[in-house]
């Protein structure tokens, strides 16, 4: 009889406490939001913040003489007129080198949407004009500050996400960009798991010597592209929980092509990984995919703690919308 009422007692208690659900995905601005204002920007990053995004990504190279500079690629002549200001500073692959120009030099270009350099042509057409934004290339620190900025006029945190961009071409440069970009993130508050920070990386053996002989001690990412799926097979995530907090898969890692959810999300969290996925576009979405809410809702429902978008206003209303489901996709 005793032992028949604790029991019954026990699922009475049980019934009274709130259920406890996984946190919703964070937001992450993927490059800032842009989808709608040039990549990389501040008054990209400025918009993303404004439109609620939880964190800020920052893609990190760096110039000849050494700043780390916020850009995502080791060349300039996809996002600048560097062609039309310095035309005969190509290398002979053709290819404008960041690595090649000093921070002056950098400061001097304009940065616009995204275009394909070969011919001109704008990637994303249906964003911001090409011809019509002359933006300004910022080091991480200015972003840094500029975000820290934000975060104190508005009264709530804005994390930051910044990636190391293959670091050993930077190390044949002659530049140790991990180390740089620790050093900066120290200075400016970032050194541990409870600041609002990831650093991510694609490279492994640089995942490695970031925790392990660098000494961070902040939140680490993983980065797999969809090409390099068997980082993640077998007891690779194993291998990657050693030294990381979390993996940034691409999102066919996730959902696979037939729109139907992998295992990666399951296994990642067995072996004690966050998943934050790249990149969820509006105007590129999977083939699987109708519409935005339905890419977000398979990502949702596969478990992911995160997602990178070029359109943090959508994910943040969706997440709005789940939430008001009681957090079901």
């Amino acid at each position: 009889m005793r032992r028949g009422w604790w029991i019954a007692a026990g699922i009475a208690m049980m019934a009274l406490m709130p259920v406890t659900r996984a946190a919703p995905p964070i937001v992450i601005a993927h490059r800032g939001a842009s989808g709608y204002l040039p990549e990389h920007t501040l008054p990209a990053k400025a918009l993303a913040v404004g439109q609620g995004a939880d964190y800020v990504e920052q893609d990190v190279v760096a110039t000849r003489d050494g700043v780390p500079v916020v850009l995502h690629d080791i060349h300039l002549d996809g996002v600048s007129d560097v062609a039309e200001r310095f035309p005969g500073r190509a290398r002979a692959d053709g290819r404008f080198y960041c690595a090649d120009f000093t921070l002056a030099e950098l400061k001097s270009l304009a940065i616009v949407e995204r275009f394909d350099h070969r011919g001109g042509a704008q990637i994303y057409p249906g964003r911001f004009p090409k011809d019509d934004g002359r933006l300004a290339l910022a080091t991480l620190e200015e972003e840094l500050r500029f975000l820290a900025g934000l975060s104190k006029s508005l009264g709530r945190p804005v994390g930051i996400y910044p990636e190391i961009k293959q670091p050993a071409f930077h190390r044949q440069e002659g530049h140790d960009l991990a180390r740089s970009v620790l050093d900066l993130l120290a200075r400016c508050g970032y050194a541990t798991r409870a600041d609002r920070c990831y650093v991510q990386c694609f490279d492994p053996a640089e995942v490695r010597r970031i925790r392990r002989e660098l000494g961070w001690q902040g939140n680490l990412v993983q980065l797999v592209g969809g090409d390099a799926a068997e980082l993640v097979a077998g007891d690779g995530l194993a291998r990657i929980a050693e030294v990381a907090d979390g993996l940034g898969p691409a999102l066919d890692l996730v959902i696979g092509k037939d729109g139907r959810a992998t295992d990666l999300v399951e296994r990642a969290h067995a072996a004690g990984l966050v998943v934050h996925p790249w990149t969820a576009r509006r105007d590129a979405l999977p083939r699987w995919a109708g519409s935005f809410d339905e890419l977000m809702e398979r990502l949702g429902g596969a478990g992911v703690d995160g997602v990178f978008t070029d359109f943090p206003d959508l994910a943040v209303a969706w997440r709005g919308r789940l939430g008001e489901r009681g957090g079901k996709p």
